[in-house]
C-alpha cells in the first residue's frame, strides 16, 4: 500500500500548532497539570487492556480480510448493490457477534470496506459492534429496569440498519464510483486452493480467538456467561490450537508473509490516529471515575430532565468520550445517581459504545472528513431523537 506524505504546507502547519499549544497552554496549572495526567494514565490503561488482546486480533482479522477474503463474495453480500435485506442483516449480525468496543471494530471495517463492502452495509457492522453488544444489553436490564434496557437493545439494532441506510442514500454514486474505479489491492490471496471449509476455520478461528479472550465477567449477571468467563482461557486456546493447524496444514510461507506485511500496514494506519485520540479523551473528559479538563459533575449537571438540550449534550458527550467495553454501564450508574434524566441516559447508551474521539480519527482516516461528519451527525441526531421520545414516553406510563 502506498504510504500518504504530508506536504510541506500540511507539515508547516502541525509544527505550527504543536508550537502555538506549548506557548498559550498553561501546563503549570494543576487543573491542566492533572488533564495532562489524566490523558497519559488512560493512555496506559488503553495499552495494557486493548491493544495486546483486542487491536492485535483484530489487526490479523482485517489482514486476513484484505488478503485471503473472496471479494466477488464480499461484494455479492456486503455490496452496495447487494439485497438490502441480506447486506444489511449480514452486516449488523456479524458486528453484534464480535461485540468489541468502538476501536476494535475499526480495524475489520477497514477490512471489508476495502475489500468491497458497500458503505451502508460497512457503516451498519461499525456501529453494530460496540452497540449491540449482548452483554451489556443484559447488564442494562439488570441495573438501569427493563425499559431502558428494552430501549437500548430496540435502538442499537435499528440504528444499525438506519444509520448504514441512510450513509448508503446519501453517498451513493460516490460509492458505486469507489468499487468501479479504484484499484483496491495489488494482490488477492488464491482463495481457489482453499475450499470453503477450509477458510471458515481459518477466520473463525480468528474471531473466536478476539471474541473469547475478551470475554467480559457480568458480575452475577448470568450464570451460563460466567461459566464461559470461567473456562475462556480454555476455549481460546482451542481456538487458537485451530488456528495454528490451519496456518500449517493450507497456507504456504509466501501468503503468510502477505498476511503479516497487511496486518503491518492496518497498523501503521490505525495506531497512531487511536493513540492520539486517546489522549485527547483523557485530557478532556478524563478515565472512568476521574475527571479532566471537563469535570463529570460538569456534564451531569446540563443532562437533568428531558430537554433537547439535554438528550443532545448527552449524545454529543457520549460520541466524544472512550467507553471500553462495558464501562459505559457504571458510568451512566454515576451520571443517574447524580440527576441524569432516564432520556438522556438512552442517548448516551446509543451514541457512546458506538462512537468516540480515537474512533471518530480513524473512520475520518478511512472515509474523509465529509463522510465522517454525516456518520457522526446521524448518530448523534438519532440518538438525541430517541432520547426525547423515550423520555416522553417514560413520564406518560
Amino acid at each position: 500500500m502506498a504510504k500518504k506524505e504530508l506536504s510541506p504546507n500540511k507539515m508547516l502547519g502541525l509544527v505550527g500548532l504543536v508550537f502555538l499549544a506549548a506557548y498559550f497552554i498553561p501546563f503549570d496549572s494543576p487543573q491542566i497539570a492533572a488533564a495532562v495526567q489524566e490523558s497519559f494514565l488512560m493512555l496506559g490503561d488503553y495499552a495494557r487492556e486493548h491493544v495486546l488482546l483486542c487491536l492485535i486480533p483484530a489487526m490479523f482479522i482485517a489482514g486476513a480480510i484484505t488478503v485471503f477474503l473472496n471479494q466477488q463474495a464480499v461484494i455479492r453480500y456486503l455490496g452496495p448493490k447487494a439485497p438490502k435485506v441480506v447486506a444489511y442483516g449480514v452486516a449488523s449480525v456479524s458486528g453484534a457477534i464480535l461485540a468489541v468496543c468502538s476501536c476494535t471494530v475499526l480495524p475489520i471495517f477497514k477490512g471489508i470496506y476495502k475489500k468491497g463492502a458497500g458503505l451502508g452495509p460497512a457503516i451498519s457492522f461499525l456501529y453494530s459492534g460496540p452497540a449491540i453488544n449482548i452483554l451489556a444489553i443484559v447488564l442494562s436490564y439488570k441495573v438501569f429496569g427493563w425499559q431502558l434496557g428494552l430501549a437500548r437493545m430496540t435502538g442499537a439494532i435499528l440504528f444499525a440498519v438506519i444509520i448504514g441506510w441512510l450513509m448508503q442514500l446519501i453517498f451513493r454514486k460516490e460509492d458505486e464510483k469507489r468499487l468501479t474505479d479504484e484499484p483496491m489491492f495489488k494482490y488477492s490471496g488464491d482463495s481457489e486452493s482453499r475450499s470453503l471449509g477450509q477458510m471458515s476455520l481459518y477466520m473463525f478461528s480468528m474471531i473466536g480467538i478476539l471474541v473469547f479472550i475478551n470475554w467480559a465477567d457480568s458480575k452475577g449477571g448470568s450464570g451460563i456467561w460466567d461459566m464461559i468467563f470461567q473456562y475462556k482461557y480454555w476455549i481460546t486456546g482451542l481456538f487458537g490450537v485451530s488456528l495454528l493447524y490451519s496456518l500449517i496444514k493450507w497456507f504456504s510461507k509466501d501468503e503468510l508473509k502477505i498476511w503479516g506485511e497487511a496486518t503491518r500496514d492496518f497498523s501503521l494506519q490505525i495506531f497512531p490516529f487511536l493513540f492520539f485520540g486517546v489522549l485527547i479523551a483523557g485530557f478532556l473528559l478524563g478515565r472512568p471515575n476521574h475527571d479532566g479538563l471537563i469535570p463529570t459533575a460538569w456534564v451531569a449537571s446540563l443532562v437533568g430532565g428531558n430537554s433537547l438540550s439535554a438528550n443532545f449534550i448527552a449524545s454529543i458527550s457520549g460520541a466524544f468520550m472512550y467507553f471500553a467495553t462495558l464501562t459505559e454501564v457504571p458510568i451512566l450508574q454515576g451520571l443517574l445517581g447524580a440527576g441524569m434524566g432516564k432520556g438522556p441516559a438512552l442517548a448516551l447508551l446509543l451514541a457512546g459504545p458506538s462512537l468516540s474521539l480515537p474512533s471518530m480519527l480513524v473512520i475520518g482516516g478511512e472515509l474523509g472528513l465529509k463522510k465522517t461528519f454525516v456518520y457522526v451527525l446521524l448518530v448523534v441526531l438519532l440518538s438525541t431523537l430517541a432520547g426525547m421520545t423515550f423520555g416522553f414516553l417514560v413520564r406518560m406510563v
